[in-house]
């Protein structure tokens, strides 16, 4: 227990540091690329401290220059950091809209041009869908936990939709990301953190130029497929 307290003052006091140079650049910059490179020196730091190692396959899957929606499977509090600290490239989250209320780090994520979306507002949520799809056109990539919340069991939750419409409206494709080894390092239930390895896969893009807001449902199932069948696999 004095490696998980000692491990989240490195948090706090981190995300001080780091959030708050993140809010002064962010007054400076239109893109938000130079918020989200601090992120990443962030997310860094905290998986050095806490004795984290990721192993990253798929890259080559991805071209750098083109947009999508990278959704991945949601494990535990670490899968943020691994996937901003072992993903070179520059995306923006669509996150619940509780984590812009955190200090410092609401603010730094507003500045580094993330999208919030309220979970419990029906009306709001599809706005902030409309938002990121806006910016998918712009050329923008965005990245989404389609389970909506952590794994309470390491298994994987059903997805919601609301991801799925945004990727169509823009019309960009899907990359299914599946982490695995996140969960026993800090499951949903407990404070403790543990050391371990972490595996990322990038598996490859779906395309959702033949799918719509109607079909959508399919798209929904190809890409948890996907997912899971890689998840599962990994942990057998």
């Amino acid at each position: 227990m004095i490696r998980t307290t000692y491990i989240m003052l490195w948090v706090v006091l981190t995300t001080i540091f780091w959030g708050t140079i993140a809010i002064i650049i962010s007054f400076f910059t239109r893109t938000g690329n130079p918020v989200h490179i601090i992120a990443r020196i962030w997310a860094r730091g905290i998986l050095y401290v806490s004795r984290i190692r990721v192993k990253v396959n798929g890259l080559n899957q991805i071209d750098p220059s083109q947009s999508y929606v990278y959704m991945s499977n949601h494990q535990s509090n670490f899968d943020i950091p691994v996937l901003l600290a072992h993903l070179p490239v520059q995306f923006r989250w669509l996150a619940k809209a509780e984590l812009f209320k955190i200090p410092l780090f609401g603010r730094a994520m507003q500045g580094a041009g993330y999208v919030k979306i309220d979970r419990f507002n029906q009306e709001s949520a599809f706005q902030s869908i409309k938002e990121a799809a806006t910016k998918m056109k712009d050329g923008v990539s965005v990245m989404i936990f389609p389970e909506g919340t952590r794994s309470l069991d390491g298994r994987i939750r059903p997805f919601k939709k609301g991801g799925f419409i945004m990727a169509v409206d823009a019309g960009v494709p899907i990359v299914p990301i599946v982490l695995q080894g996140t969960w026993s390092i800090m499951e949903k239930s407990s404070l403790q953190i543990n050391t371990g390895d972490v595996v990322m896969n990038l598996e490859k893009p779906i395309a959702t130029t033949n799918y719509s807001r109607q079909n959508k449902d399919e798209l929904i199932e190809a890409v948890r497929r996907v997912i899971c069948e890689r998840f599962e696999k990994r942990s057998s």
